[in-house]
């Protein structure tokens, strides 16, 4: 069971910025077109993937076993605790949003989140910038993460 909920450590980038990139065009296709069926189902992948790295993820599972492997590119690694905290914000964000959808009729405020989730993966998949990987590492230095839960993010830091 320890070992379903483990998560990557180091975590490809390309892979990273893969999901990033469906994440986005799902965010704004729920966003532009009010969809808020898509909200469980943003968050759904969140959750499963913060838990369980790609292993629970249908796009985590995509992106590391079928995309990344056929891109002809050298890949990039990040220190995994810093991207399982950002896929932690992206489930606080997409829960959220689907609570005050489905749960208050908060429609605007919901896609409002999503619009802000919608900046991070964009620019985590355009330019390779985790926003939830700065503030880690923000936390890191500020001392609210220990050093222990991340002994190769003092090296970003």
């Amino acid at each position: 069971m320890a070992e379903l909920f483990s998560f990557p450590n180091p975590v490809n980038e390309t892979s990273a910025r893969t999901v990033a990139a469906v994440v986005a065009v799902l965010a704004v296709v729920a966003v532009a077109f009010q969809q808020g069926w898509l909200l469980p189902v943003l968050a759904y992948g969140f959750v499963a993937r913060a838990l369980t790295g790609p292993t629970l993820s249908p796009l985590g599972q995509l992106a590391t076993r079928v995309v990344t492997p056929r891109l002809p590119l050298s890949h990039r690694y990040a220190p995994g605790p810093a991207k399982r905290f950002a896929q932690t914000i992206g489930a606080v964000f997409t829960l959220a949003a689907t609570v005050l959808w489905f749960g208050f009729g908060q429609h605007t405020a919901a896609l409002v989140l999503v619009a802000v989730l919608t900046v991070f993966a964009a620019l985590e998949a355009g330019f390779g910038l985790c926003v939830g990987c700065r503030v880690f590492f923000v936390g890191m230095r500020l001392g609210l993460v220990p050093p222990q839960i991340c002994e190769e993010c003092r090296r970003v830091v």
